[in-house]
């Protein structure tokens, strides 16, 4: 299962929902879909600046989960 941690890499750049949304450019209600883990797919370019705005890679939101 792949785990979406936005919340948790925006909790450690002590950055809300609103400011996220603002320097990404993504609404906030597609940015809850994310980081409820509701999404069925995301955007390279959306990825891209949402890594760029919290200054972490990929892999810090993105995790696969071995559900066995």
């Amino acid at each position: 299962m792949i785990v979406i941690n936005l919340d948790v890499m925006m909790a450690k750049r002590k950055m809300s929902l609103n400011e996220l949304s603002e320097k990404v450019g993504i609404t906030l209600a597609n940015l809850s879909i994310l980081k409820n883990n509701k999404a069925k797919a995301i955007r390279f370019s959306t990825l891209d600046a949402i890594c760029h705005a919290l200054e972490c890679k990929v892999e810090d939101i993105i995790e696969y989960v071995d559900e066995a």
